[in-house]
C-alpha cells in the first residue's frame, strides 16, 4: 500500500507547476517571449487536468455580428457542441456562445495587470451571443439563459508586500460589472475566488494551485453549458 497521500500528490503538482513558471521567469529575458512561455504552461496544465469536455486556448473571441475581443491569454471553451472555432495562421477564433470562462496571464500580481485583466473581460463580456433551441430526439428544449461569463488572472507571485491582503482586495472589488475578476491564483501566494455577494475567499498558499482548480471546476458545474449557437445568425454575416 502506498505511504503517499492525496495531500502530497497535489502538493507535488503544484511544486512541478511552480517550477516551470519560474523557469520561465528566470531563463527568458525578452518580455514578449517570458510571458507566451508561461501562458503556454497554464494553458498546457489546464489542458491536461480539465475534463475533456473542456477546450483551452489562447484566442480572440468573435460574435455574430463581426465584433471581436482583445486576445485572450486563456480561454476555457465548450469542445462538445461548439461549431465554427477557427484557427488562421495559429490564431484561434471562438464564438462568444463557446465562452466558458477567460483568465488574463501574467508573472506579477499589481494593479495594472489587474486592471488589464478586467479590461480584457470587459472586451469579452461586451460580445453579443445567441442562444438557439436544442432540437433532441425527444422534442425541443427552449434557448439557454446566458451565463455570465467569469474571468480572472494566474500569477506566479505578487508585488505587494501583504501579497494577497487588503491592498490587493481593495484593487480587486475596484473592478466591478463587465470589468470584474471572480477568480485567480497566485502561484507562491494563494488562489481567490469572490462571490455574489463580494466576499472574497483566499486559499493556502500551500495548495494555491490545487484550490484554484477546485475553484474553477465549482464555476465551470454551477455554469453547466454553453447555449446554443445560432448558425443563421453567423451566416448572415456573409450578406452583409
Amino acid at each position: 500500500m502506498s505511504d503517499k497521500s492525496l495531500r502530497e500528490v497535489y502538493k507535488q503538482i503544484q511544486l512541478e507547476m511552480i517550477s516551470k513558471l519560474t523557469v520561465s521567469n528566470a531563463a527568458i529575458h525578452h518580455n514578449a517571449e517570458k510571458g507566451s512561455s508561461t501562458e503556454t504552461d497554464w494553458v498546457n496544465w489546464c489542458k491536461i487536468y480539465l475534463p475533456k469536455r473542456y477546450q483551452v486556448d489562447k484566442a480572440f473571441v468573435v460574435d455574430s455580428k463581426d465584433n471581436f475581443s482583445d486576445q485572450i491569454d486563456m480561454v476555457i471553451y465548450d469542445s462538445q457542441y461548439s461549431l465554427l472555432v477557427f484557427e488562421h495562421n495559429g490564431v484561434k477564433y471562438i464564438p462568444a456562445e463557446s465562452v466558458y470562462c477567460i483568465f488574463e496571464i501574467k508573472q506579477e500580481l499589481n494593479k495594472p495587470h489587474l486592471d488589464y485583466a478586467g479590461n480584457k473581460a470587459q472586451s469579452v463580456r461586451r460580445l453579443f451571443r445567441t442562444s438557439a433551441p436544442v432540437h433532441h430526439a425527444g422534442g425541443i428544449l427552449k434557448p439557454k439563459e446566458l451565463h455570465f461569463i467569469p474571468a480572472g488572472i494566474l500569477c506566479l507571485n505578487s508585488i505587494w508586500t501583504d501579497p494577497l491582503g487588503e491592498t490587493f482586495k481593495e484593487n480587486l472589488l475596484s473592478l466591478q460589472n463587465d470589468n470584474s475578476l471572480q477568480l485567480g491564483c497566485v502561484m507562491n501566494e494563494g488562489a481567490f475566488s469572490v462571490s455574489e455577494n463580494f466576499q472574497i475567499d483566499i486559499s493556502n498558499k500551500e495548495f494555491a494551485l490545487i484550490s484554484f482548480y477546485f475553484k474553477l471546476l465549482s464555476c465551470l458545474q454551477k455554469i453547466a453549458t454553453v447555449p446554443a449557437i445560432d448558425i443563421e445568425a453567423y451566416s448572415l454575416l456573409l450578406k452583409s
